[in-house]
C-alpha cells in the first residue's frame, strides 16, 4: 500500500559530500575525512534529533514487528542512531562504505559491529528484524537501477515479515531550485560555519557547500559538491516493490521528506 507525498517547501538538512574519498571507497560513498570529523557538530547546530528519530523509527518496527530484536543501519555514518538504537534492540549493526565514518562509529559504539559495505550490493549474510536507511542516503543512487539495487540489498538483509524503513531525498516537485541557507556550530574550541546553495541539473539536485573550520591548530576552509537523483515518489515505490517490499510512504517527519516502511513478503 502507498500513499501519495505531500507538495511542500523545506529548508535542506545537511548531508554528507561526495568529493573527498578514502582510497577504498567507490561511487557509493559520500563522505569526505574532512567532512566526517565535523559532522557531529554541523548536525548538532542544525538541531537534528538523533533520540528523537531513533525512537520514531523503533516504534514503526514494534508496530509491523513487535518483539523485533535485531536491526542494521546501512549508510549509518558517525552511528549517531545507533547509538541510541542499542536499547530498542538487542543487536544493532551498522554498515556504512566511508572508512573515516566507520572508525567514528566503531569508537562510538564500543561492542557493535560496523561493516563496511555499498548499499547497493552488501550482503552480510545475516537477516535482521529491521534494516534502516536514514539521512536520505538511497538518493545517492544514481539511476533508478541503482535505486533497485539498493533496495532489494536491504530486503536481502530482512528476515521474512522483516522491515525496512527508509529516508528518501526531496521529490522532484518539492527541490527548490537556487535554494541557500547556512549555520555555525560552535562547541569545545571548534567553530565550524557552513553555506550552501542548491540548484537542480536535469534529474540531479547540485549542492555546493563551503565550510570554514576554526579551531586552536588555525582556521581552515574547503568546499564539496553534494549530487542526489531526484527520483519521483512512483520510482522510490517500484524500486521496493521490486525488492519484495509491502511499502507504505509516511510523508513528513522526521525531516519533511518523509519515510517509506517496508515488510519484507
Amino acid at each position: 500500500m502507498t500513499t501519495s507525498p505531500p507538495r511542500t517547501e523545506h529548508t535542506p538538512d545537511h548531508v554528507p559530500a561526495p568529493d573527498a574519498q578514502h582510497a577504498d571507497e567507490g561511487a557509493g560513498t559520500a563522505y569526505s575525512a574532512r567532512h566526517a570529523e565535523i559532522y557531529d557538530h554541523i548536525h548538532a547546530a542544525r538541531g537534528r534529533d538523533w533520540v528523537a528519530e531513533a525512537d520514531a523509527v523503533a516504534r514503526l518496527v514494534f508496530e509491523r514487528r513487535p518483539g523485533a530484536r535485531s536491526v542494521l543501519d546501512v549508510a549509518c555514518g558517525t552511528g549517531a542512531h545507533l547509538r541510541r538504537l542499542r536499547e530498542h534492540f538487542p543487536v544493532a549493526e551498522g554498515l556504512e562504505l566511508s572508512g573515516t565514518m566507520r572508525e567514528i562509529a566503531s569508537a562510538r559504539l564500543p561492542g557493535s559491529t560496523v561493516h563496511r559495505g555499498d548499499m547497493r550490493d552488501f550482503d552480510l549474510g545475516t537477516e535482521y528484524d529491521a534494516v534502516l536507511c536514514m539521512c536520505f542516503s538511497m538518493g545517492y543512487m544514481a539511476s533508478t537501477a541503482e535505486l533497485t539495487a539498493a533496495a532489494r540489498s536491504l530486503a536481502r538483509a530482512l528476515a521474512p515479515g522483516g522491515v525496512v524503513v527508509a529516508e528518501p531525498w526531496w521529490f522532484p516537485e518539492h527541490f527548490l531550485d537556487g535554494f541557500v541557507t547556512g549555520s555555525v556550530a560552535e562547541s569545545d574550541g571548534l567553530v565550524v560555519s557552513r553555506v550552501s546553495r542548491s540548484v537542480r541539473e536535469g534529474r540531479r539536485s547540485l549542492m555546493t557547500v563551503r565550510y570554514t573550520v576554526a579551531d586552536r591548530a588555525g582556521l581552515r576552509a574547503f568546499t564539496e559538491l553534494e549530487t542526489y537523483s531526484l527520483f519521483t515518489h512512483e520510482e522510490y515505490t517500484a524500486a521496493f516493490t521490486a525488492a519484495g517490499l509491502d511499502t507504505t510512504y509516511l510523508p513528513g517527519p522526521p525531516n519533511g521528506r518523509g519515510l517509506y516502511v517496508g515488510v519484507r513478503t
